[in-house]
């Protein structure tokens, strides 16, 4: 029969399920292949500002990609949770139709050691009034447990089906998502390579000068920002959620940047934020492009200690503001979760969690 082909096909997935337990490469959206390109500005005529430059443009295109791979990770996990459910609801299903045969079965061979009538069919036909009246409710009864089997056989098998159907699909949602998060990883790889490169053929003392202008460079961000206003009558103290996501994530300064990672050892920008809230008791999206999309926006002159800063116009990175003006935030590959003026990059704009 189909039905019962289409379960026994199904309940392999349990077998399948093994695999999910190999590193997971899938993400939410494509990542355009990366061209990227690493010469030394003496090669180039670059002044080393331009290299710093192209040095920023890379890792924000490698934290972008970082983004989309952990979105789509989470999303894979909850695929195969997903599964996990659908193939329990199949196994059960299969049970409970089994069990419905089974009684079934018992009805047929009573009726044919009986004569194929059933004990309230025999009654019927009795001379005693009292004894054919007890055999019509009896037969009454035979027939709506019959019935109400039979239909929920029917609904038992139809629901199979169901759940046979979207297994298969969340599986071959998950193997999609592995194609595209190798995508992702090839373009972070990629990115975070071509920076490493051009950063490494500096001279030293250029290295140093380099450095000195990413200080420089935030330095004057910072300034700019301050001296806009934006500051002005920020004086509002962290809630006790906030304290206690605020006491996390700067318990992991020193800390380094890992593209991916959510702790205990190292993070990326979302990973340290999404932990420490969690760490609060108050559970939000891995990234911050879905920190940016799901969670209550705050007006910059009301945000207090706690509350996220989103930057960029792609919600590639986050913070955590500290108060007075700063946040603690985990930067790039080559850094370290640090504090850092609030101003020093480009504020998409604030979330707060606990809102």
């Amino acid at each position: 029969m189909n039905r019962r082909h289409c379960a026994s096909a199904a309940i392999t997935l349990v077998c399948a399920l093994a695999l999910l337990t190999a590193p997971v490469q899938a993400m939410a959206a494509p990542i355009p292949e990366p061209t990227p390109t690493a010469t030394a500005p003496a090669a180039t005529g670059k002044s080393l500002e331009e290299v710093r430059e192209e040095i920023d443009t890379l890792y924000r295109k490698a934290g972008a990609a970082t983004d989309a791979y952990n979105l789509a990770e989470e999303q894979a996990e909850k695929q195969s949770g997903e599964i996990v459910r659908l193939t329990k609801a199949i196994a059960d299903g299969q049970a409970r139709i089994a069990e419905l045969k089974d009684k079934a079965g018992a009805v047929a061979r009573e009726q044919y050691r009986t004569g194929g009538l059933p004990p309230g069919a025999q009654l019927v036909l009795s001379g005693d009034p009292n004894l054919f009246l007890d055999g019509v409710n009896q037969a009454r009864q035979g027939q709506q447990a019959t019935k109400g089997m039979l239909t929920e056989l029917e609904r038992a098998q139809e629901d199979l089906e169901t759940y046979t159907k979207d297994a298969s699909l969340n599986w071959e949602k998950i193997e999609a998502t592995r194609v595209k998060q190798a995508k992702a990883k090839k373009s972070i790889d990629a990115q975070i390579e071509a920076a490493e490169k051009l950063e490494s053929q500096l001279a030293k003392e250029e290295q140093a000068r380099l450095l000195q202008l990413e200080k420089d460079a935030a330095s004057t961000a910072q300034a700019a920002w301050l001296s806009s206003g934006a500051l002005k009558d920020i004086n509002r103290e962290a809630s006790p959620a906030g304290k206690k996501a605020l006491a996390f994530a700067t318990a992991q300064i020193g800390k380094p940047y890992v593209w991916g990672a959510e702790g205990p050892s190292s993070y990326d920008c979302s990973g340290l934020t999404s932990q420490a809230w969690a760490a609060a008791k108050r559970p939000i999206p891995r990234t911050s492009q879905e920190q940016w999309r799901q969670l209550p926006h705050i007006p910059v002159q009301d945000m207090r200690p706690g509350d996220l800063i989103i930057y960029h116009s792609d919600a590639s990175h986050v913070g955590m503001y500290v108060g007075d003006g700063s946040i603690v935030h985990a930067p790039r590959p080559g850094r370290h979760v640090t504090l850092t003026g609030a101003g020093t990059m480009q504020i998409l704009g604030v979330v707060r969690p606990d809102k």
